[in-house]
């Protein structure tokens, strides 16, 4: 007889452990998923406000034709991208490019000096701040997320159930990582 209830408040807790684990997977993936949104529509915030971008340093740069051109394919690219490492990719490209644009503005002192352009590039640092917050409690929450998918226990139920790791997004360039030469 005690055996039997030895098995059964044993049988008990694994399932009620099973359960907990299995909910914690789900509103791990349903975070991940939440903060990805978010992302997403600050990212295109920021698609939104890049035209008029270029079209405001246009009227100061008219010669700069395959700098508009080449924000405006990675803009395209950017907007047409999926997944996370596509978007990924893409936005590396249009860092790239809005670095180019930026460099192409700041030949032209006039421009610098334009109430709207300074609007526009205030705006597009706020998001770019609020983007790279969003960012970090995205690859925050996907570190959680993918910790839990892989260790013992709780990866047997994310086996079971098909929870899978999820990409994390990250913009740097290898670049920035590098330690600066300092010389003396």
């Amino acid at each position: 007889m005690n055996a039997i209830l030895i098995i059964l408040a044993f049988c008990a807790v694994a399932l009620f452990y099973g359960v907990s684990i299995y909910n914690q997977l789900v509103k791990l993936r349903t975070m991940v998923d939440e903060a990805w949104s978010s992302i997403d529509v600050m990212l295109k915030k920021r698609y939104d406000l890049i035209p008029n971008l270029v079209e405001t340093v246009k009227g100061y740069a008219t010669h700069e034709r395959e700098t508009f051109d080449s924000v405006t394919r990675a803009r395209a690219a950017a907007m047409a991208a999926n997944s996370v490492e596509e978007k990924e990719a893409a936005e590396k490209n249009l860092n790239q490019a809005m670095m180019t644009l930026n460099a192409v503005a700041e030949q032209y002192p006039d421009l610098k000096a334009n109430t709207n352009f300074l609007q526009l590039q205030g705006e597009l640092s706020t998001l770019e701040g609020d983007i790279e917050k969003s960012r970090r409690y995205y690859n925050g929450t996907v570190r959680e997320n993918n910790i839990l998918v892989a260790t013992f226990p709780s990866n047997i139920i994310a086996n079971l159930y098909k929870f899978t790791k999820s990409p994390f997004f990250e913009l740097e360039n290898v670049t920035e990582r590098a330690v600066p030469n300092v010389k003396f």
